[in-house]
């Protein structure tokens, strides 16, 4: 429901009772549309939103029980309220009513004060429903910056798991991307134009990053970094973040081929990969937060990026394990990372195969 009156929907094959009904509802404020028939309320139901329905159970044709059937299955009107009009007093006889979905009973000949205060009740109850859908909606809007639609539906599965501050020990693969170029670009540019042409670029490179289910983690400056494995693993994991690097490459140089300009044609990308353990969460405060992750693992995916020449994909030996039956990668010299005693196995990773 919104600001405005609520909408009922009365159906009576009987026109006394439907103007009767009618009548009180109108008076007492709401919206009302009338239906002689079964067959109509469907039709009326799928056309206008609907807050509640006032459903005869008596009807030729298509009678209340299979009207309430039908809305309660139907995923636009499942969540619509349905109050049987009914002269059936007996257990037995509102059994299947009940069966059908129905929410409340008025019995006639009705009392007008209790069939609307049970209206009121029942409206109360939409609200509320009304409202945490619209607030999950939001959060939708929300996740939908971080992870794709498929990941977010699972988070909103079980949100006091995955939306909790705090952490916890997983094994992901992170994911670095550079902007090769771009602090010489800014430097010749209005800020408007460096802002503009960052945004052209990070809309597209983000859309790759939840085509293969990552989660996108932040932007620093001109780098992106995502990982792979959390807040849903999966088996490929490793395979869905080489898949999603070699195919960002190949969507910065379609955008760099329609760009006109020097300086922005001598972009390119530097990329990072390495998997292994790392501490996974909500980090920040109840009121601000962020979803990341931390740890040397962080650490060695954004060196071998830093490293990267642009347009390579350099991976990490442990990431190269675990991929290495399905891709085609070009081992390097072992490389002295900055801040680590002992140098790394690294690999240009060349193509995924299939």
């Amino acid at each position: 429901m919104t600001g405005e009156a609520p909408t009922v929907l009365v159906v009576d094959d009987d026109w006394m009772n439907r103007e009767v009904l009618e009548g009180y509802l109108v008076a007492a404020g709401y919206r009302v549309l009338t239906a002689h028939s079964g067959e109509k309320a469907l039709e009326i139901a799928q056309a206008a939103p609907l807050d509640l329905v006032l459903l005869d159970i008596r009807m030729p044709g298509i009678d209340g029980y299979e009207v309430c059937r039908r809305l309660k299955n139907d995923e636009h009107t499942r969540f619509v309220p349905v109050i049987m009009v009914t002269a059936l007093e007996s257990d037995e006889d509102k059994l299947p009513a009940i069966e059908a979905g129905a929410d409340d009973f008025v019995t006639k000949p009705f009392n007008s004060l209790l069939m609307l205060t049970r209206v009121r009740s029942v409206l109360r109850i939409k609200q509320l429903h009304d409202e945490v859908e619209a607030r999950n909606r939001l959060l939708r809007q929300v996740l939908a910056r971080y992870v794709a639609e498929d990941m977010t539906r699972v988070i909103l599965s079980d949100p006091d798991r995955y939306l909790k501050l705090g952490g916890e020990t997983r094994c992901v693969t992170v994911f670095f991307a550079d902007i090769r170029g771009f602090s010489t670009f800014a430097e010749a540019h209005d800020a408007a134009e460096v802002v503009t042409t960052l945004n052209r670029i990070f809309a597209a490179l983000t859309e790759v990053i939840f085509r293969h289910n990552g989660t996108f983690d932040k932007y620093i400056g001109d780098e992106i970094m995502a990982f792979f494995g959390a807040p849903v693993s999966h088996d490929d994991d490793p395979l869905d973040a080489a898949r999603m690097a070699l195919e960002m490459r190949g969507v910065f140089a379609g955008l760099r081929a329609g760009w006109a300009g020097d300086d922005l044609r001598a972009l390119d990308l530097g990329m990072g990969l390495h998997t292994g353990e790392a501490a996974v969460g909500n980090v920040g405060s109840e009121r601000v937060m962020s979803y990341t992750v931390i740890g040397d693992t962080v650490n060695i995916a954004r060196r071998l990026q830093q490293m990267a020449e642009p347009g390579q994909v350099l991976i990490s030996e442990a990431t190269y394990r675990l991929v290495e039956p399905y891709v085609r990668a070009r081992p390097l010299e072992a490389r002295k990372l900055a801040g680590r005693s002992h140098p790394i196995v690294v690999y240009e990773l060349q193509a995924v195969h299939g």
